[in-house]
């Protein structure tokens, strides 16, 4: 398996991340990747400020397993910020979480509670990426 070291020396500056706040939900998210039901992200601009690494298309990040091996490499297709009230159901799909606008809005409302709040006017960093390469 490759190491997170190799990777950065071949590909320098290289950012990695971790989807979601856990390990049940950080290897379900990994496999809608893999899948391909899941070609987007999205969080709230508020972490972006705090200093997590801004997505920019056409970078290559490496998505880790919650244990920190790498599990993907996406490449940046599009980055959008709209509010929360204002998420489409297009983008919302694009996650492959959920089947419907309302289910995200749900699911969503209690990731940012868990993690640092929820208003409904909050901005969000949205994402839309290819996969690139699969480390499994």
């Amino acid at each position: 398996m490759v190491t997170m070291e190799e990777l950065k020396a071949r590909y320098p500056g290289l950012e990695s991340f971790r989807f979601g706040d856990g390990p049940e939900m950080s290897a379900e998210l990994i496999a809608l990747v893999r899948s391909g039901a899941k070609t987007a992200t999205c969080g709230a601009l508020r972490d972006f400020e705090a200093g997590e690494p801004m997505p920019k298309v056409g970078r290559r990040d490496v998505a880790l397993n919650w244990d920190g091996s790498p599990a993907l490499m996406i490449e940046t297709v599009e980055v959008t910020q709209r509010r929360f009230c204002d998420m489409d159901a297009d983008f919302a799909l694009a996650e492959g979480e959920n089947e419907t606008l309302e289910g995200w809005q749900a699911d969503h409302r209690r990731y940012f509670e868990r993690n640092g709040g929820w208003e409904p006017d909050m901005m969000l960093v949205c994402e839309r990426f290819r996969l690139v390469e699969d480390f499994a």
